[in-house]
């Protein structure tokens, strides 16, 4: 199975889903990585924040920072080539990278209320 790597900005906490103010893109993409997690995927997430020596001694993400900066976190590479930059990717993209199999939409999940996220 693929191996994903998720190169995070700066963040308060390991998924940035903590604080006062949590920004919604974090709190979905936490949910749709911990459901890829639970369906398979090798998904690993690093904070430059809390774990700068894993962005320094990746030469591909370390290249990217020199040319891009880190405004331009975060950086999503899968068997380690770049495979998005600048955006968290969706759910589809995650299942796509990992090889596995998206569930077959039931009525329930079309409701509102569907793939743990409510309105």
């Amino acid at each position: 199975m693929p191996s994903i790597q998720i190169f995070d900005p700066a963040l308060c906490c390991s998924t940035g889903v903590c604080g006062v103010e949590v920004d919604q893109n974090l709190v979905n993409f936490a949910a749709d990585v911990d459901w890829a997690k639970q369906h398979g995927a090798q998904v690993e997430r690093f904070n430059l924040a809390q774990q700068p020596l894993a962005f320094a001694e990746n030469p591909t993400v370390k290249g990217f920072l020199q040319r891009s900066g880190q405004e331009a976190l975060p950086l999503v590479l899968v068997d380690g080539e770049v495979a998005l930059a600048g955006r968290y990717p969706s759910r589809s993209e995650l299942t796509r990278w990992a090889g596995i199999e998206a569930p077959e939409a039931s009525p329930a999940q079309n409701a509102c209320c569907s793939g743990g996220r409510c309105c």
